[in-house]
């Protein structure tokens, strides 16, 4: 951004409607929606008010660089009449959440490691960290296929980018979105063994 668009970018008046439709619709990225996310910036007071009427709550990380809405977490002894819930829950199978959890055990382990910020898969490691937990092993054409629709389901999800060739990693390569630590969060790594231990179990019954 040159200093001419950066001034137009300041002096312009931000609308709420172009800031909370987008937070609507997924994750609002720095680094991808760089004038939205300046606005919210400008107006995150009003978003979270407006928000608040339905019954969602603004989840912001300057750092990382992401926002996103979520559902207000109920207070089960609260006496006021629930909100019906805006953004659905969907149930995720076994194998989706196992990736995402292997992949937050990564990005753990990777940020312990310190360096790049960036944490990049390529297909090939995705399917090797899925290997050991899958009854398809010894199939390699099954495996592959199973994970690969494993991959767009967290793509999909928003938790892993694509990256396209141009970008100096030859064959297929994903980002694994940083916005995975606010839903897979260190409470639930640490149970992560005893996980491993269900997701072994559904694999026996499910040979």
């Amino acid at each position: 951004m040159n200093e001419r668009e950066k001034n137009e970018q300041e002096n312009r008046q931000p609308e709420l409607s172009m800031v909370v439709i987008p937070l609507l619709k997924g994750v609002v990225y720095q680094e991808i929606h760089s004038a939205i996310w300046h606005d919210l910036l400008r107006l995150q007071g009003a978003v979270r008010d407006y928000v608040a009427v339905l019954g969602l709550e603004l989840m912001i990380d300057e750092a990382e660089g992401y926002a996103f809405l979520r559902s207000f977490i109920h207070d089960d002894d609260a006496q006021s009449p629930r909100i019906p819930r805006l953004i659905s829950r969907r149930p995720l199978s076994f194998p989706v959440s196992l990736l995402l959890a292997l992949l937050r055990k990564r990005l753990a382990e990777a940020d312990a490691l310190g360096g790049d910020t960036r944490l990049v898969l390529s297909r090939e490691q995705i399917v090797e960290m899925m290997r050991l937990f899958s009854p398809d092993a010894s199939n390699e054409a099954k495996l592959t296929d199973k994970v690969d629709a494993h991959i767009k389901r967290v793509t999909d999800m928003g938790f892993l980018r694509r990256l396209k060739a141009e970008q100096g990693h030859a064959g297929e390569h994903y980002e694994v979105r940083r916005i995975l630590r606010a839903f897979v969060d260190a409470q639930w790594l640490q149970d992560f063994d005893a996980r491993l231990a269900a997701y072994q179990q559904w694999i026996q019954n499910d040979e």
